[in-house]
This record gives C-alpha cells, sequence and structure tokens, in this order.
C-alpha cells in the first residue's frame, strides 16, 4: 500500500493547520517542580476539547535537560525542537492518509505528570541533551510497564547516543537496545520500508536537494539507525530513529527546497509506527 505524494499534495494537507486556534486550559497540577516546566504550559486545549476523547494523541514528551527553550522568554527546551508545527501537520496528513479519530493539535505531556498513561503513544525528540529527573524516570518506567509505546528520533553522533543510552538505563536497567532488522512489523505495516534513510534538518536537506552535500551532521551521524527495546512479552515499546530527523521533515514537508523523498520517508515510517504501536 502506498500513498503517492507530491508537493502539491502535501502542501494541501497541511495548509489548513494555520486555520486552529485554541484556548490554553490548564491540565494538570502535577509535575509542578523548579526543575520542570509545568505540563500545561505548552498544551493548548480549549473547554470543548477537553471534554472530547480520540482514538489517537500524538503525544510529545516533556522532560529536562537539552538546553533552554520550551516557551521561556522565546527560547526553547530542545523536546520542544519543531514544536509545534512538526505535530500539527504531521497529524493533518496522518487524518487524511489513515483511518483513525486523532486529536489534530499538539499535545504535550511531562513525563513526571500521571496523565502521561492517558496516552498510549509517546514522541521524544533531542534526547542526546535529556537530563530526567527522578520523578521523570519513574513517570516514564511506569508508563512503559503498563503497555505504553515511545519513539524516539533527531540526535546524532556518538556523544548523544552515550547520553540517551545512560538515561534510558535509567529508566529500564537491564533492558537491551538492539538494530531492528528489515522484517520487523514496523518497516511494513502500512508502508513498505526497504532502506533505512537519513532524514535531514531544513538546512542540510536544502543543499542537498540543490548541491548534493550529505545529510549527516558531523563525524560519527553518517549513518542512519533504528534501534528498538522490547517488553517482557517480545514486542517492542520503544523505537529509536538515530542520525535522522523525521520532525523536520514533518515540519518542513511544504517547503520548496526541501526533497520530497524525504518528507515522503518520514511520513510513510511515522504511520508505520503508529501503527505498531496501536496494535501490539
Amino acid at each position: 500500500m502506498r500513498f503517492q505524494f507530491t508537493r502539491a499534495a502535501v502542501f494541501g494537507l497541511v495548509t489548513s493547520v494555520a486555520l486552529v486556534a485554541a484556548v490554553p486550559l490548564v491540565r494538570s497540577e502535577a509535575a509542578k517542580s523548579p526543575t520542570a516546566p509545568p505540563p500545561s504550559s505548552p498544551t493548548f486545549l480549549s473547554p470543548q476539547e477537553a471534554l472530547e476523547h480520540h482514538e489517537f494523541y500524538f503525544t510529545r514528551a516533556v522532560y529536562s535537560g537539552g538546553g533552554f527553550g520550551g516557551f521561556m522568554r522565546g527560547r526553547r527546551f530542545s523536546w520542544a525542537t519543531d514544536y509545534p508545527k512538526a505535530d500539527r501537520q504531521f497529524m493533518v496528513v496522518l487524518s487524511r492518509l489513515i483511518n483513525i479519530d486523532n486529536y489534530s493539535r499538539e499535545h504535550a505531556v511531562d513525563l513526571a505528570d500521571p496523565d502521561l498513561r492517558r496516552f498510549p503513544f509517546l514522541y521524544a525528540l533531542e534526547v542526546g541533551g535529556m537530563r530526567l529527573t527522578d520523578a521523570q524516570v519513574t513517570g516514564l518506567r511506569g508508563y512503559l510497564a503498563a503497555g505504553g509505546f515511545l519513539i524516539v528520533d533527531d540526535f546524532w553522533d556518538p556523544g548523544e547516543w552515550a547520553n540517551w543510552e545512560r538515561e534510558i538505563a535509567r529508566v529500564l536497567p537491564g533492558r537491551t537496545m538492539y538494530e531492528l532488522p528489515m522484517d520487523h512489523p514496523v518497516f511494513n505495516g502500512v508502508y513498505d520500508i526497504t532502506e533505512i534513510m537519513q532524514v535531514p534538518n531544513l538546512s542540510n536537506g536544502w543543499n542537498h536537494g540543490l548541491y548534493g552535500t550529505p545529510t549527516d551532521e558531523g563525524r560519527g551521524s553518517e549513518v542512519p539507525h533504528v534501534f528498538g527495546i522490547d517488553d517482557d512479552k517480545g514486542h517492542t515499546m520503544v523505537i529509536i530513529n538515530w542520525n535522522t530527523d523525521l520532525g523536520d521533515a514533518w515540519e518542513w514537508a511544504e517547503h520548496p527546497y526541501y526533497p520530497l523523498k524525504f518528507s515522503t520517508y518520514a511520513f510513510e515510517m511515522g504511520i508505520n509506527m503508529i501503527i505498531y504501536g496501536m496494535s501490539h
């Protein structure tokens, strides 16, 4: 099964996100601490939306560390990279390509928030600078033990890998990360993925399209990988996309100089991961 992406089709799908508006609503009093922003700060739900239920929420993990940002004085924490545009655009495309009742806006939740367990799909990126609080470690461990599914994206090179490896070991001590074989169900659930593509950021993608320059981000990031961590039943509960940036491809899919092949792969891989996570 393959949807034929074109630049015009992608542009038509994603431009509608600019028409959506909402009123901020405080979701939870949990996880308010000096070291972590309140989970309500990036979450925008109207009173009506707060009463609605949807089958799927693209939930973004809010975590500590990784630099400044979020919505404090115009800067962003690493967890908020590409946020909220990438999330909104991916939700628009998702709703057109598969039959799923998805919440169409951004939805960020702190890893220490007890509400996290309400949402079985979780997306975390820029984990190369992640520094989880003890409460976030406990929250993520409990989330995964309860059947939650985590996607990791957009971190590069051995240095960032080492940081991620250290942090996830705090969450899942004793668990093994392994490279997913190409016959893993995540590569053929909806779309047939036959190779792991390195998805670049906007600048590198632009230059690659114009001049054929490399898409990596320096020494040690030349080869993209997809790793997994399994639960006790052998189901993959964490999928790790290393040396690649799916989120930038979602965010810049309509950009005239961002190569379409990268956006196509990113959307297909994203949908496959959602279907795997929601069905396993």
